[in-house]
């Protein structure tokens, strides 16, 4: 019996979780690789703080943790990585002083934008083999499929 070691082994191709998480994986690794050959180790989660706060601005803690199934705990290590990194700090939330928000640092701004490059060339690279009709309808469709799994049933 042959042992998988990685969901990318697993090819179901009419398993639409199971290819969306291959995709999903694929997309990450490629993200890392560039990000590293950068000379910048940031994980998923690091990420998804950073583009959270560059999108939306600062956020209080329990939000962040909530938006990435994070505890309390997890994400508390997760800041103060990011701290020590120079990218983010804590702030006294401006209309509550009892909580704190987090912010991009100049330097977390600067990488963010170096980021966002990378990753739009991800994209791009992931999608050279489809036509622009073709982009736009596989991203049409897969909002179809989310906007569908949010509805209440």
């Amino acid at each position: 019996m042959a042992q998988i070691t990685s969901i990318s082994e697993l090819r179901d191709d009419a398993n639409l979780a199971v290819l969306i998480r291959q995709v999903r994986e694929g997309l990450l690794r490629q993200l890392e690789r560039e990000l590293a050959a950068r000379g910048i180790e940031l994980n998923h989660s690091q990420y998804l703080v950073l583009k959270i706060i560059a999108k939306h601005g600062p956020q209080m803690p329990g939000d962040l943790a909530r938006w990435l199934d994070h505890n309390a705990g997890a994400m508390t290590r997760l800041v103060d990585r990011l701290e020590d990194k120079g990218y983010v700090r804590r702030q006294a939330h401006a209309e509550d002083r009892r909580a704190l928000s987090i912010e991009l640092t100049q330097a977390g701004q600067a990488l963010w934008q170096t980021i966002s490059a990378c990753s739009e060339r991800m994209q791009e690279a992931a999608l050279r083999d489809l036509k622009k009709n073709e982009r736009a309808t596989l991203l049409s469709l897969l909002k179809r499929v989310r906007d569908t799994l949010e509805k209440p049933q």
